[in-house]
């Protein structure tokens, strides 16, 4: 079993970054692959980035390439995402959450366990 939660959002001027935090428990959670989602009001959910479970390989969203990083250090049980350049759109209830299965990352319904999100809010 793996329990996450997230933590580090905030208020954010449109340009300016944050690095949100993952912290899991659990003896297994280096054996699971973490996923960030996002839900801004009125909207699904949806994927934002993911690592592997050794950190070998990492996926993003079209939506944050190049803005966003995800890193996780397995001895600190922890997974970070790194938000860069932050645009209003970016304004969500940041989720993270584990899967075994790597080829469902990108989907909500490939997940096993889920955290609580914490808001990023992007003022102008």
């Amino acid at each position: 079993m793996c329990s996450c939660r997230a933590s580090g959002g905030g208020l954010v001027q449109a340009g300016g970054s944050l690095r949100l935090s993952c912290a899991a428990s659990g003896r297994t959670f280096s054996s699971y692959h973490i996923g960030w989602f996002r839900q801004a009001p009125g909207k699904e959910r949806e994927f934002v980035a993911g690592t592997s479970w050794r950190g070998a390989s990492v996926y993003y969203a079209d939506s944050v390439k190049g803005r966003y990083t995800i890193s996780r250090d397995n001895a600190k049980n922890t997974v970070y995402l790194h938000m860069n350049s932050l645009k209003l759109e970016d304004t969500a209830v940041h989720y993270c959450a584990a899967t075994e299965a790597w080829g469902g990352i990108d989907r909500t319904d490939a997940m096993d366990y889920w955290g609580k999100g914490t808001l990023v809010t992007v003022s102008s």
